[in-house]
């Protein structure tokens, strides 16, 4: 009877290291025993077993690619792949598979099948934010990237914030690091002085930049985040007891009119 193949889940370093200083060696160990990839683009795939010095050169290697875009019948093919004994792994472009990125759905699929899972040890930029942030880590919610600049990202904002102080929730997010100013912004003009925001930049990099501080704080800074990977954190003041929605800030109010 053939063994049904392992599915790894693999992570990568969140930015460009000279050397490993993030990814453990029985993870590299791990990876040098695979020829069969999962990747999102080729080219970075590659880049990546280049720099973990991978034995098996890249044109002996199987690639797939593993998108938003990969139609239905190559997810399976990629599963048979597996249940015919081929052990494959998922490679990331950043962090870890599955977690704002692509691969759940192999991962699934995987899951559905009989094929074991194995996710490996790596950096997590989201997990990583939350834990430096100094806010709730027993209660935390990720929402990817938020809606475009405009009305609908304004709202979604002050939902996220309301449903902070409400459920006492840390709301962590993203968005496109030429977009990042233009959030953050967007962010202290619209949360309330008292709620506190915390931007994790380049996690794990030279550059890594941390900072968690009540809006009030963030008004008295001059933070340059343009191409800059960045998680984005919140975490309101507790509403009073009985109220469903939190009272507006006093600069957002006077604004309106009210």
């Amino acid at each position: 009877m053939t063994r049904t193949g392992r599915l790894f889940l693999i992570p990568t370093p969140l930015g460009p290291h000279p050397e490993n200083q993030v990814l453990p060696e029985h993870v590299i160990r791990t990876v040098h025993r695979l020829d069969t990839f999962f990747v999102e683009r080729i080219r970075q795939a590659n880049s990546f077993l280049r720099w973990i010095n991978h034995p098996v050169p890249d044109f002996k290697c199987r690639f797939y690619e593993l998108n938003k875009h990969t139609p239905g019948e190559d997810l399976l093919e990629m599963v048979s792949l597996l249940k015919n004994g081929s052990d494959g792994g998922i490679i990331t472009e950043a962090g870890c598979p599955g977690v704002a990125d692509p691969g759940s759905e192999l991962v699934r699929l995987a899951h559905d099948s009989g094929i074991d899972v194995v996710p490996l040890t790596g950096p997590s930029s989201i997990l990583l934010a939350v834990m430096a942030s100094g806010m709730n880590g027993q209660a935390f919610a990720f929402h990817g990237y938020l809606p475009r600049p405009g009305r609908e990202r304004t709202e979604r904002i002050r939902f996220l914030e309301n449903e902070s102080g409400k459920r006492n929730v840390t709301q962590v997010f993203m968005e496109t690091p030429y977009r990042n100013n233009n959030l953050l912004e967007e962010l202290i003009r619209e949360l309330a002085d008292s709620t506190r925001l915390c931007v994790a930049s380049d996690l794990t990099l030279p550059e890594e930049q941390i900072i968690s501080s009540r809006v009030t704080e963030w008004r008295k800074r001059k933070v340059d985040l343009d191409q800059r990977p960045a998680i984005f954190l919140l975490l309101a003041e507790e509403a009073p007891a009985g109220i469903g929605a939190q009272k507006k800030p006093a600069h957002r109010r006077k604004r309106a009119g009210k």
